[in-house]
């Protein structure tokens, strides 16, 4: 991983001609008001109101007319949860994006937000000072707020910074993210491998829990003859009530993978939050392999690890999916698949909430398709009856 290099913290200046992301944050705790505030300040963005309650926000929605929302998940008279319909019906194309502790109760409640109209959700360190020494949490919550409240703008999004003023850093080799809005890059496609594949392999980050719904709903013969192993950008806890919703989806057996266990068709494995997910050979069975090893991409489960070990393991009978998603994570594994002889799908621009993650393979030609999300799940199928192309 390349090094950052060290740049003078100071705000990015706003691009010429765009206004400023409009920005509100809704929190009970005055400290997690202020130290966000701050940080959104630092950005480049504006913080239009800083509030309490979820009450206090609905009651100023209309007056402040923020892009985005940060809406903290309890909260005093009005929570976030009941707050976020009443702030979606006053403004349908705000960008709202929840935070919450980790708990079992409050990630079953951010990923019911997601349904409900939330754009994505991050989680909040436990303690007020523990959300003062987060690096990690404030660079998840700048990005999401960068690249989802650009995007519903209709713009690219800024060069990001890390705290400090620090450029974000980039893995050495990484395929860019997508070019400038406007800016037309032909997607150059590669054949479909000829053999049937014997594991399906998917890969999201932000937007990818309503996309993995709607593609596992739909493609239960694919989870009857293989495996489904499924890398989503998720801390512990997220991932456990991830696996429930699929297999609720399915039909079908969904659980976070264990070390070890065997790798059979009918089940759907999904990497467990804070631990890379491989699968690997062992006594002529494969099987799957957990770490805690370091970051990859920022993240840890990533979808890279899972996709370099398919290629080793699988070959050309790899069939690897890539969803929404913010970053460049799953490109260099994919291109591990296709140069293995396996195949790639990456969901399309249109109707990615982020089209970083599939936009990447994609611009990197190692493709054999990119397809809306609705075409998808109907492309597996296909794929598993035959088709070859």
């Amino acid at each position: 991983m390349s090094v950052a290099v060290a740049a003078p913290a100071v705000s990015p200046a706003p691009v010429a001609g765009q206004p400023r992301l409009r920005v509100m944050i809704v929190d009970d705790a005055v400290v997690v008001r202020g130290l966000v505030s701050r940080w959104v300040e630092e950005e480049g963005f504006q913080v239009v109101a800083s509030l309490r309650t979820g009450r206090d926000a609905v009651n100023q929605i209309e007056r402040v007319n923020p892009d985005v929302v940060v809406l903290d998940v309890e909260m005093p008279e009005l929570d976030g949860i009941s707050a976020l319909p009443l702030l979606l019906e006053k403004k349908r194309d705000l960008v709202v994006i929840m935070a919450s502790t980790v708990t079992r109760r409050n990630a079953e409640i951010s990923l019911r937000a997601l349904a409900l109209g939330a754009a994505d959700y991050v989680p909040k360190p436990e303690t007020n000072r523990g959300v003062t020494t987060s690096l990690e949490f404030r660079r998840e919550l700048i990005d999401k707020i960068r690249h989802l409240g650009g995007r519903r703008r209709g713009y690219a999004a800024p060069v990001a910074r890390a705290p400090g003023g620090v450029a974000s850093p980039r893995p050495a080799g990484a395929p860019i993210e997508r070019p400038p809005l406007g800016q037309a890059v032909p997607i150059k496609l590669r054949p479909f491998s000829p053999v049937m594949p014997r594991a399906l392999l998917i890969g999201s980050s932000t937007g990818g829990p309503q996309a993995l719904n709607a593609v596992i709903a739909r493609i239960g013969a694919v989870v009857d003859s293989v495996p489904v192993l499924i890398t989503q950008h998720m801390p512990p806890m997220f991932t456990t009530i991830l696996a429930e919703h699929l297999a609720r989806s399915a039909e079908r057996p969904a659980r976070e993978a264990v070390d070890g266990e065997a790798v059979l068709p009918a089940t759907i494995y999904v990497a467990p939050g804070g631990r890379h997910m491989r699968v690997a050979q062992r006594d002529g069975a494969v099987v799957i392999a957990l770490d805690e090893g370091p970051l990859v991409n920022f993240c840890r489960p990533a979808v890279d690890p899972l996709f370099a070990s398919a290629a080793e393991v699988y070959g050309c009978a790899a069939l690897a999916v890539i969803l929404t998603g913010m970053g460049t994570d799953g490109a260099r594994g994919a291109s591990d698949i296709a140069a293995a002889g396996g195949s790639v799908i990456a969901q399309d621009e249109a109707t990615s909430i982020v089209w970083g993650m599939p936009g990447s393979a994609a611009h990197a030609g190692v493709c054999s398709a990119v397809l809306p999300l609705d075409d998808i799940a109907p492309k597996l199928m296909r794929i598993f009856a035959g088709e070859r192309t």
